[in-house]
């Protein structure tokens, strides 16, 4: 998987972002082992102390837990999980609706505009063992 690091923001809060994308997205399942600091340090391209920081963090956010005998593994929390993902998309909505407000939308034709984007998605696309499945 990429990890398209930019310089524009520090490095190590980007890799939380990533690691817990991985996470709610079940890429690393509840109860999962993380891979290695240094692992995931060369996957990455990073210092492995960058890494080590960013999951320091993932840790203080209750996302994964060290297990003293076999190191990290994901929560098995599911409402931490589900915490996480919801806190992540209202983020991600409210940074859509201050960029339409800069370029000049009412919050109202906002809506709009992203209820007209998901219609068109929806039909675009289906879910896996749905007919004309377009994966």
């Amino acid at each position: 998987m990429a990890w398209n690091l930019k310089s524009d923001r520090p490095i190590y809060i980007q890799i939380v972002e990533i690691l817990s994308m991985r996470i709610i997205s079940g890429t690393y399942p509840p109860g999962g082992k993380v891979p290695p600091v240094r692992e995931l340090a060369m996957e990455a391209g990073v210092n492995p102390n960058t890494m080590q920081k960013a999951l320091t963090d993932l840790e203080r956010s209750g996302l994964i837990v060290t297990q003293r005998t076999s190191g990290r593994t994901v929560t098995e929390d599911s409402e931490a999980i589900r915490t996480k993902r919801e806190s992540i998309a209202k983020e991600e909505t409210m940074m859509y609706f201050a960029k339409m407000e800069q370029l000049g939308y009412t919050k109202e034709r906002a809506q709009e505009f992203a209820k007209q984007i998901a219609e068109q998605a929806a039909s675009r696309y289906t879910l896996p063992g749905e007919e004309g499945d377009q994966q």
